[in-house]
């Protein structure tokens, strides 16, 4: 090839590729890929405002299950669990409410496990725009187990009122057939002074457990001394123990101070002794001592009940806080027992904030432990206002009416 034909083809290959850049270079760019994303739900303005305020628990779901918001009570419960309904139940509730917009009510019994106790729910469904469901839920386990307790008390005072009733009834039958003889009389009105005393004796611990139900001890706490207490309890137990040569002895620390009730302290602590008392034989002696255990937040009080009595069996041990329930059915009965001084001790603890214990072994004795949280920050926020009460010194020297005035003049300004 000469070299003006060299050179005309290497002029039009360049000449091509200039062209092919510039077509390129003119191409239009393709068009973005167009979505169709839905904008993620929004909980409509005020619904959350109105669920804090509710007493019920509430959970707001969207459209597709998942859950929007949902109040603290409503996760404790599990009704919210993540992101989702934690309850079957309650999830085909939302979608039925989805479908027609009708609310819905629903109460369910859960079991959550083989030891845990079976939760009652009254579940509320009702649908809001645009595929919003809210679902409000109370929890009604406490009215439930507060009904099976009351039903099971009456249960048990009419049984127990029957006994009682029924031997007096029979004693005065056995009065008018014995009028004719005067020792037979004076046997069987005996009977009937004894048994009327033991229903008495009934009734009133019955109205003493229903008024301690009715009673928080800490809605209007006073500054209670617990030497006090200790001694009120054995002053109520004296004579019974000198009758029967028991030996009542004081232990432990001194000035020990909780926020609670001084009546219903004092009346705990009395029956433990009384049972103390009542189950030690002759020679025995039982010991009431208060201790104080440091803790990081608070302290707990611990007051002990301790004797050398017949003791308790380990299966007994289980149920002696159960209502009308007795160690020794034959030996209550001989003295006046009814079965309910424990349960009592077990809810005055509880509603202290406290609980009671026991260690026992038969033919060794007992020992009876009421633990109580002092609450020390209010007792010092107590004592910053003048509630502060004498030293322990002039304590002892202090007449009882006039301290029981005192706590009552502490629990006013408190």
């Amino acid at each position: 090839m000469n070299p003006l034909g060299a050179a005309a083809v290497l002029l039009t290959g360049i000449l091509l590729g200039a062209l092919v850049v510039w077509m390129l270079m003119r191409r239009p760019a393709p068009e973005e890929p167009v979505t169709f994303e839905e904008p993620p739900p929004v909980v409509p303005d005020g619904v959350s405002e109105i669920l804090s305020v509710l007493s019920a628990s509430a959970v707001v779901v969207g459209p597709h299950d998942e859950v929007l918001e949902a109040t603290r009570s409503a996760r404790s419960l599990g009704l919210a669990r993540g992101t989702r309904v934690g309850i079957p139940e309650v999830l085909d509730l939302v979608r039925a409410a989805r479908r027609d917009g009708q609310t819905r009510l629903l109460d369910l019994e859960l079991s959550r496990g083989p030891s845990d106790p079976v939760l009652y729910l009254s579940a509320r469904v009702a649908a809001l725009p645009d595929g919003l469901v809210v679902v409000l839920a109370d929890d009604l386990t406490a009215s439930h187990r507060i009904e099976a307790t009351r039903r099971d008390f009456v249960a048990n005072v009419s049984h127990e009122l029957k006994t009682p009733i029924g031997a007096i009834s029979l004693l005065a039958e056995a009065v008018e057939d014995a009028a004719d003889d005067p020792d037979a009389v004076r046997r069987f009105a005996g009977r009937m002074g004894v048994e009327s005393a033991r229903l008495a004796d009934l009734v009133s611990q019955i109205i003493d457990l229903s008024r301690l139900q009715a009673d928080d001890p800490l809605a209007e706490p006073q500054v209670v001394d617990i030497d006090q207490v200790l001694h009120d309890a054995v002053d109520r137990c004296r004579v019974d123990a000198e009758q029967r040569g028991v030996t009542l002895t004081f232990g432990g620390a001194h000035g020990a101070k909780v926020l609670g009730n001084a009546r219903q302290l004092s009346t705990a602590v009395g029956n433990l002794v009384e049972n103390a008392v009542v189950y030690s034989d002759p020679g025995a002696r039982v010991v009431v001592a208060a201790h104080t255990r440091a803790h990081s937040e608070d302290d707990d009080v611990e007051i002990t009940v301790s004797d050398t009595g017949i003791g308790i069996s380990s299966a007994d041990a289980e149920r002696i806080f159960e209502r009308f329930y007795r160690v020794d059915y034959g030996r209550s009965r001989a003295n006046g027992g009814t079965g309910l001084g424990l349960s009592i001790v077990k809810h005055i603890a509880a509603s202290h904030g406290g609980k009671v214990g026991v260690w026992s072994q038969v033919g060794r004795g007992s020992t009876f432990t009421i633990t109580v949280p002092a609450h020390l920050a209010e007792v010092r926020a107590a004592d910053h206002e003048g509630l502060r009460a004498r030293p322990e010194e002039d304590a002892v020297q202090q007449p009882v009416a006039t301290r029981a005035a005192q706590n009552r003049a502490e629990g006013a300004r408190s």
